[in-house]
């Protein structure tokens, strides 16, 4: 099936409601790592398979990096912010950035956002996946995840 949309896991809310995780949006250090189309991102995986490096985001074979610019396991978000706003609930951060200008990235057909700070219930627990969609790639230049004006993700109360 491949991407189609963006997501935020049902389990990673369930956990954080129910204090099973300790996620905090404010200071985290989440970051985003890079995928092909060969995976098929499902927002109803357990704990376990949000996580980075686990089910669906296995880093072998899926994952788009290349070395120092944008490194496997991702990027990390700067100017992390999260809030609420006339009964939207809205996590954001800067455009995500290559740490240089020339990278060279193929069929980067969205990301996994991950908390790389936690370890319980399991150590990098998926937020969210962005559908970038389709492919996108860049030759030598800088990669940029331009995050939505609404943010990364967003729930309405």
């Amino acid at each position: 099936m491949a991407w189609s949309a963006s997501k935020i896991f049902m389990a990673t809310i369930e956990d954080i409601l129910e204090n099973t995780t300790a996620m905090d949006l404010n200071s985290d250090t989440f970051k985003a790592a890079l995928y092909d189309n060969d995976i098929t991102p499902s927002q109803t995986v357990t704990s376990a398979n949000t996580a980075y490096n686990a089910g669906q985001w296995v880093s072998s074979g899926n994952e788009v990096y290349d070395g120092s610019e944008w490194a496997q396991g991702g990027v990390a978000l700067s100017s992390v912010a999260s809030g609420f706003s006339s009964n939207v609930y809205t996590f954001d951060a800067a455009d995500t950035v290559s740490t240089g200008s020339s990278a060279t990235l193929a069929n980067v057909y969205g990301c996994l956002v991950y908390d790389d700070t936690i370890t319980t219930p399991v150590a990098d627990q998926g937020l969210c996946f962005n559908y970038f969609g389709g492919a996108n790639s860049v030759t030598d230049g800088t990669f940029t995840i331009a995050w939505s004006a609404s943010g990364i993700l967003s729930i309405t109360a």
